[in-house]
């Protein structure tokens, strides 16, 4: 963590201990967060115009997205900081419920959401989704040479060509569990050994993976459709596949959002869980850089992403993946990324 964002944070923390040491405090909410700042930022301060209490929004480094995050609010489980945790995929939810740190809480601003993509004891809730895709530069991928699968990653054609994010954080971290629970163990295992094989490389994160694509450095990587989107709109030679449409789908992963147990303001933070789950806020977030994709019907998908009816999206029990996840992330995967990390 630079310098800078960590006097941010230590200064974001004073302020919410100065608050909580007050007479008087000021109506407040604190939302850890680790979806993008750039993304989150925004929906907060709509918030807190409209409702007219402070957001304190506490995100997560781009390299560890979304596990830092975690680790953080079990060591807190005894004294939680948090009210509302805003996660950029269900399974960090789904292991912070099974450590009995999310209570159950059904938004009515949920009744038109689809249940798929949330907890069915109310711990957690799916809005607005990210789709996990393979993003490919258009200079170095002749036309009908794109990759259909994630399994083409291991493809000779790419030797030393094909590049992913760290898959022990983020979404490629779930994308990994999900692959594991799908085709199972010895055909997952056969999968990332055979792309290290062909010389795949490991990225810090989706945001380097995007970078090096759109740059020509690799002529493939597994990244999201954030991504995608945000080198598109740079004007990068980039094209987007949807993997494993006519296969075992492609990985969806929703936001999901949970009531931090024990959290020191828990009216308010249903509040703002409220507010997270309108259709505004799918809105909004569909049409922002993010250019994420409605999963509810009724708010317009962007035009340069493929509507969730008209994907086939990998059948995922998101809850399930959890106890996989951290696993895979103290065995197989932690292996795999010492032995293959340059």
């Amino acid at each position: 963590m630079g310098a800078l964002r960590f006097c941010g944070l230590l200064g974001l923390l004073f302020s919410i201990g100065a608050i909580g040491g007050c007479g008087k405090a000021e109506p407040h909410v604190v939302v850890y967060t680790s979806v993008d700042e750039a993304f989150s930022r925004p929906i907060a301060e709509r918030f807190e115009r409209e409702h007219k209490f402070k957001v304190f929004l506490v995100t997560d480094t781009e390299e560890t997205k979304s596990t830092g995050l975690v680790n953080r609010l079990i060591a807190e489980k005894n004294r939680p900081q948090a009210d509302v945790f805003w996660s950029g995929d269900p399974v960090r939810t789904a292991i912070l419920k099974s450590k009995g740190l999310t209570e159950p809480y059904l938004s009515l601003e949920a009744k038109d959401l689809p249940k798929k993509f949330s907890d069915p004891e109310g711990h957690w809730t799916g809005f607005s989704a990210r789709a996990r895709i393979i993003m490919f530069n258009r200079d170095l991928v002749k036309e009908g040479q794109e990759p259909k699968s994630i399994l083409d990653l291991a493809d000779p054609r790419f030797q030393g060509k094909a590049c992913m994010a760290n898959p022990l954080f983020g979404s490629t971290s779930m994308h990994a569990a999900a692959l594991f629970d799908k085709v199972g163990e010895n055909d997952a295992k056969k999968f990332f050994e055979a792309f290290a094989a062909n010389g795949g490389t490991i990225l810090s994160s989706n945001g380097e993976v995007r970078r090096r694509v759109a740059n020509g450095e690799f002529a493939v990587g597994l990244t999201d459709t954030d991504d995608y989107n945000e080198a598109r709109k740079e004007g990068k030679p980039v094209g987007v596949v949807y993997p494993d449409a006519k296969g075992m789908g492609t990985v969806v992963v929703p936001n999901a959002v949970v009531l931090i147990v024990g959290g020191p303001n828990p009216e308010r933070a249903k509040k703002f869980i409220d507010f997270l789950l309108t259709p505004e806020v799918e809105k909004a977030l569909a049409e922002s850089e993010a250019a994420q994709i409605p999963v509810r019907s009724g708010v317009l998908t962007p035009t340069h992403m493929v509507p969730l009816d008209q994907l086939h999206p990998m059948d995922i029990q998101y809850e399930n993946l959890a106890g996989r996840l951290e696993d895979l992330s103290k065995g197989y995967l932690k292996d795999w990324v010492d032995r293959n990390k340059k």
